[in-house]
């Protein structure tokens, strides 16, 4: 780790000058140019201050001292940075940063930030910056750029002491990003760190519930809401909130029993959320809900209008006012409460529905046409079919109309201009009177109906409602100091200057008169940044100047006028100010309609400091205030998608061109000028020149015989952002012509304590001896504690490859693919044939015939044959839709989509043969069924074409695929893999010249084999082998199936748009969409593969496979001895690091046995091995000796024959040599392990851990000294 500034020796020289022109009689922190100078007081005090401090200091409670010092702090380097004219050292930039963003003064810790980034080739080995970095992205809900900068300080420092932070915060983006599985192991890994966070620990606990919500495994969140419920000493809020939750669930899932049990117990726990927290206007909207579900309507109005009274004013709220309205024949009243609903949230879908439903009910045509198309522009709008239909019956109705029959018929309600350009008071007491003589000619129609809770009649507040008001000035007990909004409320300002109306001075009234003429703008979602470019909207980092100046621009602007600068595309920073206290607490209820008021879309927050916002979230998800008395709701779509904004403003339909000018929010001039570029991410991987890619950065280190010094080796992935096209936000449009100075002034640099993490280089050649490395070891600092086995030391964190350069012509995109045919035994045998599989520019090789050739009884593995010998195997099911094999299609048919649907559970091999049998059975009826159609209609192609388009766009069948059936056992399937040991050494599950053959465990389905039986339609979806390691699939037949490659250079890409579908590239199940990759310029291998065919998949080649007919197939991997395939695996070992994901083949543990029993001739592979086991043995030693230093015994346990190799049981990473366990698991003999670092972040001493050591370090070094480069066969043979 590099600390982020230079040495105090070389500070001290200029700051002494500084005192010394003090001593000569000037003002005490003035020079005689008039800058401010630090004293060595404030300096050490400062060098103690930076990111890691973040959400820890409280700066307006009893950090008054420490806030005006960084101010000072802040101004002195801007004057000095003006005098030198920006030509400071990177680390000055660094430290700017950090104290900016300690005043959450984020525009210009971003830019300072990006300054340093500029300018130091190393960043990456700067946590602080790193961290500093991920937080000011994390503010602006720029997810997908925080998410790298957080993962990458995990990597580079594991044992980075906001570890916990990193952890919560990259759960709650997982959360927001729909990644459920790397959410929930992020939540549990900060639950299970002792260190402090801005979280309790009930409240991550409450977060992890409710993700089991959000993925309607309602059953689990149940247990894990009332466990949270038994907790001792639990807050009044968290108690509230976890109610509020179970009340919802039961309200909304049919799973809890009938309704009345159902409704009954919702009612009894939102009353108890009640009781702990008589404020949650979201708990007094959920009880609404459930009283007017059960008809209970007096009640059901009493608990909306507490809502209304209790927060901020609610679209889902007024939306449900209006349906208990409508369905108490009050159609005035619901009209209102309607419009009140599509005011507050233009995109409200249920609202513009009902609302279309209520004017049809009137008989006015046209109004309704108008509110169904606007719920079907918005986003959140899930039946767009039906209203598309409706429109269509309503339009043909209006059509046959006699002409002027519609202009000469009285109206029940006013039309929907009318209706919105009338004032909205709170109480819409002024509008009900307006109305009051179309709602007596309504009652008069109907006299037996009386109005119940009429809005004029019960006023619900004497106060105007404030729009979506962000309260500031609840803060939760629970919350740390970084949870602590410390920004005023503009919405308070404007009511209290509303208030004091009369007594204003001239200067307060035009400051009225401008607040009150924004807060109408940004009501229509005016400050939307058209043309604004936000951090994560595609793979194209928008850039920032690197040009100092450009920084003090933007430092001399007032901080709320920049904040309004911010494209609406992004959350509102009243939202992301700090997402841990934003908890998405409805779950997501999609599909389930229990009422047609059963949707309510997702609030919107308008915060005036910053733009207008919508936050869209899925129908059934309502926000709810939650743990700080100020939860909202998370977005659960794309956070930053340039099209994200106010989705339902632009497209608003009326036909007076001044409300359609309102609805659609056509900003004016003033405003619009004001919007521009103002958050831009500085981020690496768009700015590098060079293929900055995994491979590029990380062979070029491991295959060097002597490993280059960090500063050396940093030059190799990382480049300058300089260049003509950059940007960077600036408010103020003028420049730093008039600079104080010209000259190269030598700055003050704060000298930063040292990290007790950062681990010192150690330049030792392969070619030593192990004693030689281990004496350079004990060089090293004996307080260095480290288990990070990172193999690839001393580059930059592992990132995708870019595309391949130059493109591929358009028509090279589908290359033919490599295909060998084997007519005989010998041709199976015959070496070239081995060298061309793995040769590395052929992704996918088919070897076609090699059943035949090799008289392979394909019927050993048969259904039939499987049956007889194990029926009651387990076999995992997958429940997907059958799709054509070219296209992925959302459950609705309507758009193509990467996420494949792809739900697991288990059956037995019988009962999945029956299911097959089925299967074939059914196809078999539904042709004969077609050909007795094809005799009857004569018109068959037409019909044919439209049978085509339903099967493409749904409804889809379910289909089940069996799959990872372990054949592993051979006493159970001795036959079958008895038969498999007649293939070629070299695709053998079992070989000498196997990687995998050397690991001494079994992994399943790597070195052991699996089966698949299949249906047609059963997928594989997109992915790379495990380590990319090459694999090895034998189809059994009868039918076909088809497979779709790509090479291994272009997985970044195909990771690129994982990431812009919210998709994880490791974990999740995607189907490619073909159009996106042709338009990429991504080649796509595609054929068949026949009963009896081989297909070899290549290291690293991504690959997807759809059966064709009904098939079984086998597979297994290889690893062949090449230094291809350990570049790759040791690559791919370091990319699951930095996502957190486990590496199936442990390689570290693989690369000292290959040292043990491989005697390898290649020079290259020969290099990176012997480098791996160099890093391994240098960490085991200094660990080992750290622990013994520190008065931790190390206790021999050795290993067993077949042992596996240990990975964490908290993060999961490997760990070899040096176990920690913790005194019960040793006791008990279960040896639950932990790596160092997560063993220290649950006792930080390691006094609840005994360290028990596999292998003796005289055993290790002689491993290491005996792995020599063997002669190669050629020159031996010489």
């Amino acid at each position: 780790m590099k600390s982020c500034g230079v040495s105090l020796a070389a500070a001290a020289p200029a700051f002494s000058d500084e005192e010394k022109k003090m001593a000569a009689g000037k003002p005490r922190g003035k020079t005689k140019e008039g800058t401010l100078s630090l004293t060595a007081e404030e300096r050490e005090e400062l060098s103690g201050l930076d990111s890691r401090l973040f959400g820890f200091l409280n700066l307006h409670e009893d950090g008054a001292k420490t806030e005006t010092l960084l101010l000072k702090a802040v101004c002195c380097y801007e004057s000095l940075m003006l005098k030198a004219e920006g030509k400071v050292e990177s680390e000055f930039f660094c430290q700017l940063g950090h104290f900016n963003l300690l005043l959450e003064d984020y525009p210009k810790a971003l830019s300072a930030y990006q300054k340093y980034y500029s300018l130091q080739s190393d960043y990456w080995k700067n946590t602080a910056f790193l961290y500093g970095l991920g937080l000011v992205y994390f503010y602006y809900n720029a997810f997908h750029w925080a998410i790298k900068a957080f993962q990458e300080v995990l990597y580079v420092e594991p044992s980075f002491c906001r570890a916990k932070e990193i952890h919560l915060r990259l759960g709650l983006m997982f959360k927001v990003n729909t990644d459920y599985e790397s959410s929930l192991k992020h939540f549990q890994l900060a639950l299970i760190d002792s260190n402090p966070c801005t979280l309790s620990s009930v409240e991550i606990q409450f977060h992890i519930a409710h993700l089991y919500e959000t993925q309607r495994m309602y059953h689990s969140a149940k247990e894990a809401y009332e466990q949270l419920l038994q907790t001792d000493n639990l807050p009044a809020q968290v108690k509230a909130t976890v109610l509020q939750q179970l009340g919802w669930m039961h309200h909304n899932v049919d799973l809890f029993g009938d309704k009345a049990t159902k409704e009954s117990c919702a009612i009894q726990y939102l009353q108890k959320s009640l009781e702990a927290d008589p404020n949650s206007g979201q708990s007094w909207y959920f009880l609404g809900r459930c009283y007017s579900s059960i008809g209970k309507v007096q009640d059901a109005f009493i608990s909306y209008r507490q809502s209304i009274d209790k927060s901020e004013a609610s679209a889902d709220t007024w939306c449900s006012i209006g349906v208990l309205y409508q369905q108490q024949n009050q159609p005035m009243d619901a009209l209102q409460a309607y419009i009140c609903a599509v005011q507050l949230d233009h995109g409200h879908a249920a609202a513009w529905m009902d609302l279309g439903t209520l004017y049809e009910s009137c008989n006015q045509p046209q109004d309704a046409i108008k509110c169904y198309l606007n719920a079907t522009r918005s986003k959140s709008c899930s039946n767009t079919a039906m209203l598309t239909g409706r429109i269509k019956v309503l339009q043909a109705q209006l059509c046959n109309l006699p002409q002027g029959s519609l202009q000469n018929k009285t109206k029940l309600l006013p039309s929907i201009e009318e209706a919105w350009s009338l004032p909205i008071p709170a109480e819409l007491t002024s509008r009900q009177g307006a109305m009051n003589t179309a709602q007596q000619a309504y009652k008069s129609h109907h006299p037996n109906n009386e109005p119940v809770l009429g809005l004029s009649e019960t006023p619900i507040s004497q106060q105007p409602l404030p729009v979506h008001k962000i309260t500031y000035s609840q803060v939760d007990d629970l919350s740390s100091p970084a949870k602590r909004k410390r920004i005023s409320s503009p919405t308070k300002y404007l009511e209290q200057l509303r208030i004091d109306r009369d007594n204003l001075n001239p200067t307060q009234k035009l400051m009225l008169q401008q607040l009150e003429s924004q807060f109408v703008l940004m009501q229509q979602g005016f400050y939307k940044g058209q043309n604004s470019h936000f951090p994560g909207s595609n793979d194209e980092q928008p850039s920032f100047s690197t040009d100092p100046a450009l920084y003090l621009q933007a430092a001399s602007t007032n901080i709320q006028t920049s904040h309004r600068m911010l494209p609406s595309s992004s959350v509102t920073q009243g939202t992301a100010f700090n997402h841990l206290s934003h908890i998405a607490t409805s779950g997501d209820q999609q599909g389930i309609c229990c009422t047609k008021e059963s949707t309510p879309s997702g609030s919107r927050s308008f915060v005036p400091e910053i733009s207008s916002h919508t936050e869209d979230t899925p129908n059934g998800c309502a926000g709810v205030k939650g743990l700080s008395n100020r939860v909202q709701q998370l977005m659960e779509e794309p956070i930053c998608s340039p099209n994200s904004g106010d989705s339902t403003s632009s497209n608003l339909i009326s036909d007076n061109p001044q409300i359609s000018s309102l609805l659609i929010g056509k900003a004016n001039d003033s405003v619009m000028t004001e919007a521009h570029d103002k958050v831009s991410s500085i981020h690496p991987e768009s700015h590098t020149k060079t293929n900055n890619s995994v491979a590029s950065v990380h062979s070029s280190v491991i295959s060097t015989t002597a490993p280059k010094s960090a500063d050396q080796t940093t030059t190799l992935g990382v480049t300058s952002i300089s260049s003509p096209h950059i940007r960077l936000q600036t408010i103020n449009e003028k420049g730093l012509e008039n600079s104080h100075s010209s000259e190269n002034t030598s700055l003050p640099m704060i000298s930063r304590k040292p990290d007790s993490q950062i681990i010192p280089s150690m330049s030792v050649s392969i070619y030593s001896n192990s004693t030689e490395v281990l004496k350079a070891c004990r060089n090293l600092d004996k307080n260095v504690l480290s288990n990070s086995h990172n193999l690839l030391d001393k580059c930059p964190p592992p990132r995708p490859p870019t595309s391949p350069y130059p493109p591929l012509p358009k028509d090279k995109l589908n290359p033919p693919t490599p295909s060998i045919y084997l007519e005989s035994k010998r041709d199976a045998f015959f070496p070239p044939l081995h060298q061309f599989c793995i040769n590395p520019k052929n992704p996918v090789t088919v070897i076609r015939g090699l059943a035949g050739a090799l008289k392979l009884d394909l019927g050993l593995f048969s259904t039939k044959t499987l049956v007889e010998a194990n029926n009651e195997h387990t076999v995992e099911v997958r429940t997907q839709l059958l799709q054509p094999a070219d296209e992925n299609w959302d459950p609705t048919g309507t758009k193509k989509i990467w996420r494949c649907e792809s739900n697991r559970s288990h059956t037995t091999i019988a009962k999945y043969a029956q299911y097959q049998a089925s299967s074939f059975q059914e196809s078999l009826r539904e042709e004969n069924e077609k050909r007795m159609q094809h005799r009857e209609y004569s018109d068959n192609e037409s019909t044919s074409a439209d049978n085509t388009g339903r099967r493409r766009k749904g409804p889809f069948k379910t289909i089940k695929f069996g799959t990872n059936i372990d054949l592993s056992d051979d006493k159970k399937w001795k036959l079958q893999l008895l038969e498999l040991t007649k293939l070629p050494a070299f695709v053998r599950v079992v070989s000498a010249g196997n990687l995998l053959s050397h690991l001494g465990h079994t992994i399943l389905g790597m070195n052991t084999v699996q089966l698949y039986m299949k249906v047609p339609g059963s997928r594989t979806p997109g992915h790379q082998e495990n380590n990319n390691f090459c694999s090895v699939n034998i189809n059994i037949g009868p039918g076909d199936c088809e497979w779709f490659v790509v090479p291994e250079g272009y997985w970044g890409v195909l990771n690129d748009f994982c990431e812009k579908n919210n998709l994880n590239f490791l974990m999740s199940s995607w189907w490619p969409n073909l159009e996106d990759l042709y338009e990429a310029n991504v080649p796509v291998y595609r054929f068949i593969q026949r009963p009896g065919d081989l297909v070899w998949i290549n290291a690293g080649t991504v690959h997807w496979v759809q059966a064709v007919g009904w098939c079984n197939n086998i597979a297994w991997n290889v690893g062949p001895l090449t230094a291809s395939q350990y570049k790759l695996a040791v690559e791919r070992y370091e990319w699951n690091k930095l996502q957190s994901v486990k590496s199936v083949v442990p390689m570290v543990h693989l690369s000292w046995n290959m040292a043990r029993n491989i005697k390898v001739s290649d020079p290259k592979l020969f290099e990176m091995i012997k480098y791996c086991l160099m890093k391994i043995l240098k960490q085991c030693l200094t660990l080992r000796e750290a622990l013994i230093a520190a008065g931790k015994e190390v206790i021999w346990h050795g290993r067993t024959n077949d042992e596996p190799a240990h990975y964490c049981s908290i993060c999961e990473v490997e760990v070899f040599d040096l176990l920690f366990v913790t005194n019960e698991s040793n006791s008990q003999k279960t040896y639950i392990v932990h790596c160092q670092d997560c063993a220290r972040k649950a006792s930080g001493n390691l006094d609840n851990f005994v360290v028990l050591e596999e292998y003796k370090m005289e055993d290790l070094m002689q491993v290491y000294d005996q792995f020599t480069l063997a002669p190669s066969v050629s020159s031996s043979s010489s």
